[in-house]
């Protein structure tokens, strides 16, 4: 079809005026601009759309200029308010768009959602206007958290309820878990480990006796969890802590720990590389099932995987 000659007129008939400072985007778009019926203003002029490219550093309600590219290949004048520009320069997402991410990743698992295959389809799929990095990143740090809001109390039935919830999803997931996807998910945020750091500079801080104290709990009182407040007011600040800390959300955190049989140091370690502590690999739900035999044989098995402390530890963990 022949390119229309009013694509960039308002509805009254008069033209679109748009300000892109000078430059090699302002030389592309000028042509289009212009043969769409529409002006380029020298300075930002009252009422002028301002234009600015993805990913540059944009005042607030500058548009991108995949605007006017847009609209020339579909030959038709769209809204703005997509491609309304956020924070350094990114496309902002639509409320339609957090909908549809929503939707796309229902029934996923952690691991999926997690990883990158997932996103990778749904960007060929054109979900959104966004690239699959971008979705991802909407997902796990906005649309996730807030499903999952940290509890706002000490109350011990929340914290069981979130691990049941977590332990849920835990056992409905495949095996085929990707830790290096959760690795790649801390480090991409600058959260990597440098060269020179030690297991011992992965403590938290005074956090840190928040799980071993349940522990001891456990021992003592094996049916018996997070019975004391003052114990689970640590597990919250805990796992808080590791929320700010990795930038994940709060369900990524409790499956962590259960992967970990409630570790912190190891949980730590864990979401920083997407590695055990001690070199052993993490619990997956089929290991769960082995270890629920009655069978010598499998058991030594999952000795010789995990080790016979990390065998003990688990069986307590799971009890509990």
């Amino acid at each position: 079809a022949a390119r229309s000659r009013s694509l960039f007129l308002w509805d009254d008939g008069r033209p679109m005026r748009f300000y892109l400072r000078p430059g090699l985007a302002k030389l592309r778009l000028a042509p289009l601009v212009l043969a769409g019926g529409g002006r380029l203003c020298r300075v930002q002029e009252p009422g002028a759309v301002l234009l600015a490219q993805p990913g540059e550093v944009a005042p607030n309600g500058a548009i991108s200029t995949e605007y006017v590219t847009e609209c020339v290949e579909r030959n038709q004048r769209l809204p703005l308010e997509p491609f309304l520009l956020a924070a350094r320069g990114r496309l902002a997402f639509t409320e339609e768009e957090d909908a549809a991410l929503l939707q796309a990743v229902r029934g996923q698992g952690s691991v999926r959602v997690s990883g990158r295959a997932l996103w990778i389809e749904l960007e060929r799929s054109g979900l959104t206007r966004h690239s699959w990095q971008a979705m991802r990143d909407r997902y796990l740090r906005h649309l996730r958290p807030r499903l999952w809001e940290p509890p706002q109390t000490g109350d011990p039935a929340q914290i069981r309820g979130l691990f049941a919830a977590a332990n849920r999803e835990f056992e409905s997931t495949e095996s085929e878990s990707d830790s290096s996807d959760v690795a790649e998910l801390s480090t991409q945020d600058g959260v990597g480990r440098s060269p020179g750091e030690t297991a011992s500079d992965l403590k938290t801080g005074p956090e840190d006796s928040a799980f071993p104290d349940i522990q001891l709990q456990k021992q003592e009182r094996p049916k018996s969890t997070c019975s004391s407040s003052s114990v689970v007011g640590q597990v919250v600040k805990t796992m808080e802590h590791f929320m700010e800390k990795f930038a994940v959300d709060l369900l990524t955190v409790t499956q962590a720990f259960l992967k970990n049989s409630g570790d912190v140091e190891a949980t730590s370690y864990f979401l920083q590389t997407g590695q055990r502590l001690d070199g052993y690999p993490v619990w997956s739900r089929e290991d769960d099932l082995e270890l629920q035999k009655d069978d010598e044989h499998v058991r030594n098995k999952l000795i010789a995987k995990f080790g016979s402390e990390n065998v003990a530890k688990r069986i307590m963990f799971r009890e509990s």
